[in-house]
């Protein structure tokens, strides 16, 4: 359990009042009320006690008078259709477009953070517009978007609205997933299963020494935690690395993260090392693309099916190939199929191995209409 950020100030009594007349401001699905008028926030594993007046450290959650309010309800900082591989996810709904949905601020506090024009940005009830779940499903379905995904910045703050979001989403035949840095509560990740998402990946940033001392004081071991829970509850699972210079991009951190991918995700769960460039107040060189594939070739050699390299546009590493007999099944280019030999029943053409996918190959511009 973690106290709210102690840079905050109590909020303006008259500007609480205001805010709590706002459409994006609703009582949070998940906290515990305390005495004197105290919470114990329950979304993420910083498990935020907040006094009345302050916020927490993601800056989205309120306490007034002893109930917690989520300041974001619907309040969205993007909408926009994009590719599922940019996400990236590699063997779920591949070749699909997701309609993708983010708000503001994080629970992590990232300096290198790629998204940061709106991470680094406060919510501020008075001037959002609310965007309702019946809206965004309709938007969706009008294009060529087969699902729905939160992303940009942490959408684990926006659970609240998402999750009858995505059971609106799923009830019209839309894929629901999150891209997440994957520190959610155990109670919020089994939530939004129950709401109908069924893809998660996972951005892991290195270990424990990385994660307190640049992400906030957070521990890693709550994310592997969840990537492992999110596995049993049937969520396809997908895990990057954002290999940085200078900070996790050495072969003694690059093994730890292996091992542990094995141990907590599984040989057949997807590795994807990602290209860093410098942004927001981190100014390291790129990571050399030596680097990344080292770290291919180290997590082949222990034992992980589908490794990946991200953000080298072109590099043959960012194609799929059979674990058995190596044919190249799918190739990609700039976040697009180009080349897809997968069976209809999700084998490799060549041996019929069995090739983990979740959902239908949907080729670019095809219709959104599916079976599950």
């Amino acid at each position: 359990m973690a106290a709210a950020n102690q840079k905050d100030v109590f909020i303006n009594l008259d500007k609480t009042r205001r805010w709590l007349q706002c459409p994006t401001v609703r009582e949070a699905l998940l906290y515990e009320k305390l005495s004197d008028n105290k919470v114990r926030c329950g979304l993420c594993e910083r498990r935020c006690f907040i006094l009345s007046g302050q916020r927490g450290f993601c800056r989205t959650r309120l306490n007034v008078d002893g109930v917690l309010y989520t300041l974001v309800y619907g309040d969205l900082s993007a909408l926009e259709s994009r590719p599922i591989e940019i996400k990236p996810f590699f063997h779920y709904w591949p070749g699909s477009t997701a309609l993708t949905f983010s708000t503001w601020s994080c629970n992590f506090n990232c300096a290198w953070c790629q998204n940061h024009n709106l991470s680094k940005m406060e919510p501020d009830p008075l001037i959002a517009n609310r965007h309702r779940a019946e809206k965004v499903i309709a938007f969706a379905l009008q294009g060529i978007d087969a699902g729905l995904c939160g992303s940009f910045q942490e959408p684990t703050l926006l659970t609240d609205w998402a999750v009858p979001l995505f059971k609106m989403a799923r009830e019209k035949g839309l894929y629901c997933c999150y891209v997440s840095n994957g520190y959610m509560t155990i109670e919020a990740l089994h939530l939004l299963k129950e709401s109908g998402m069924d893809g998660l990946k996972v951005d892991v940033k290195g270990n424990a020494d990385i994660y307190r001392k640049y992400c906030g004081g957070a521990d890693v071991e709550k994310v592997w935690r969840n990537i492992r829970e999110a596995r049993k509850l049937g969520l396809h699972v997908e895990v990057v690395n954002l290999v940085i210079t200078g900070v996790n991009d050495d072969e003694n951190s690059v093994g730890q993260l292996i091992q542990r991918h094995v141990k907590k995700a599984g040989a057949e769960t997807p590795l994807h090392f990602t290209r860093y460039y410098p942004a927001y107040r981190h100014f390291n060189p790129p990571t050399k693309v030596e680097t990344l594939e080292q770290a291919y070739k180290m997590a082949k050699k222990a034992g992980v099916l589908y490794p990946y390299l991200g953000n080298v546009p072109g590099h043959t590493y960012e194609n799929t190939y059979c674990p058995r007999c190596e044919e190249k099944l799918i190739q990609r280019l700039n976040n697009r199929i180009v080349e897809y030999k997968v069976t209809k029943d999700n084998r490799c053409p060549k041996c019929s191995q069995q090739i983990p996918i979740t959902g239908k190959y949907i080729p670019l511009k095809q219709s959104n209409s599916m079976n599950f």
